[in-house]
């Protein structure tokens, strides 16, 4: 249940609207060079360079079970900095386009519906209204588990995957 007014970045994927807390979101990067890393998990497109760093990037497409878009003059990567057990992870998600920074109040947010939906319910922390429109709010770090995080931190360590960025 979300208690408090915050401010969210907008995305899209496909013809939905998306939140995450702008607290998570470290930066908007446009599309550039993706270094492949053959091990990553499907859902996960390779790394790139953010001042000298390797960061993982994740197709958020794939990772909500959508089919892959074709990345466009729009396509942006949102870079997010996530909670891994303590530890914080950055990481980068695909997103067809990035809209604007909102406000949402409580009362215009409404729990997710159980049944009915298209996304999983675990990975959204609620639907915001704003006139007839719907947002879904994500729930970021249930989106990936800890596991998975591992798996994409580490693959974003390999030395093939640094040395290509």
């Amino acid at each position: 249940m979300i208690t408090e007014t915050c401010n969210y970045i907008t995305f899209k994927l496909g013809d939905e609207l998306f939140a995450i807390g702008v607290n998570q979101v470290r930066e908007v990067l446009e599309i550039s060079r993706i270094t492949h890393v053959p091990t990553a998990p499907r859902y996960m497109r390779g790394v790139v360079n953010v001042r000298g760093k390797a960061i993982p990037v994740v197709d958020l497409r794939l990772r909500f079970g959508l089919p892959r878009g074709t990345d466009t003059v729009n396509s942006r990567i949102v870079v997010l900095e996530l909670e891994l057990e303590g530890e914080s992870v950055v990481l980068g998600g695909i997103a067809d386009s990035v809209h604007e920074v909102i406000e949402i109040e409580p009362a215009n947010i409404d729990p997710p519906p159980q049944i009915a939906m298209r996304w999983r319910s675990e990975f959204i922390r609620g639907m915001g209204r704003r006139g007839e429109e719907f947002i879904i709010i994500l729930d970021v770090d249930a989106v990936f588990t800890s596991e998975e995080l591992a798996v994409v931190a580490e693959s974003a360590l390999t030395p093939s995957a640094v040395a290509g960025s």
